[in-house]
């Protein structure tokens, strides 16, 4: 199965956000236009940090009509996955390295009426997911080691992009999240990601609204060049 063309989309990461001005950072990158907005949920277990909890999911739904993609970097999904669909989540993703039966896991996240996605971290081969992509709506690529944000890239993991890309669906979406900036927008997208979650380059920027205008077109020219000619 070759590369399919879905849409380019921006998911800002609510964590790199200032969240004594939660409300005004998410009107500002709908209005921008972000797709979804990107929620990362920490258990300081499976990751080393804590974060968003299921409160600020369901504050974070009152201030927007925007999709919540909220991604469990936590040990146990399948116990806090009700809770997170019921504050408003749209999508929940799960990691792979916590999922002993996988295909139990995505069944009963799916009877919460929410998509669901699988997530692998830098070292984790893509075979590891092969067998559940078709079971998913979508499939989270880390290119960096969850628990913090602002970390470099690791470009080591742009294989496993080309390799996941090939097995996505267009109805699917293939996201990649951590480092993805200016400096590196274009290489993911060329390597076959349809969604990119951005924190500190929307948020920690003076302009957000600018920022993921910025991001959206440089991964549209990607995309374009990335095109095979007649």
């Amino acid at each position: 199965m070759g590369k399919t063309q879905r849409p380019i989309q921006i998911a800002p990461s609510v964590l790199a956000a200032d969240f004594g001005h939660l409300a005004d950072a998410v009107a500002t990158v709908e209005e921008a236009g972000a797709d979804l907005l990107h929620l990362d949920v920490m258990d300081g277990h499976f990751v080393p940090n804590l974060s968003l909890g299921v409160p600020v999911v369901a504050s974070i739904r009152k201030l927007t009509d925007l999709p919540l993609d909220v991604h469990l970097m936590i040990t146990d999904p399948a116990k806090y996955a009700p809770a997170f669909a019921d504050a408003g989540a749209d999508n929940i993703t799960f990691h792979i390295e916590v999922a002993d039966q996988p295909r139990k896991l995505i069944s009963q996240i799916r009877d919460l009426d929410v998509r669901v996605g699988v997530s692998l971290n830098p070292g984790t081969p893509p075979e590891d997911v092969l067998e559940i992509v078709a079971d998913v709506d979508l499939v989270l690529v880390m290119t960096v080691w969850p628990g913090f944000g602002g970390q470099e890239f690791i470009a080591d993991c742009l294989p496993k992009i080309e390799v996941l890309a090939g097995q996505i669906r267009a109805d699917q979406m293939l996201q990649v999240d951590g480092g993805i900036d200016e400096d590196t927008t274009i290489s993911v997208v060329t390597a076959g990601a349809d969604t990119l979650v951005a924190g500190s380059a929307i948020f920690g920027s003076r302009e957000p609204g600018a920022a993921l205008h910025r991001l959206r077109q440089m991964a549209l020219d990607a995309r374009a060049a990335a095109e095979p000619t007649a």
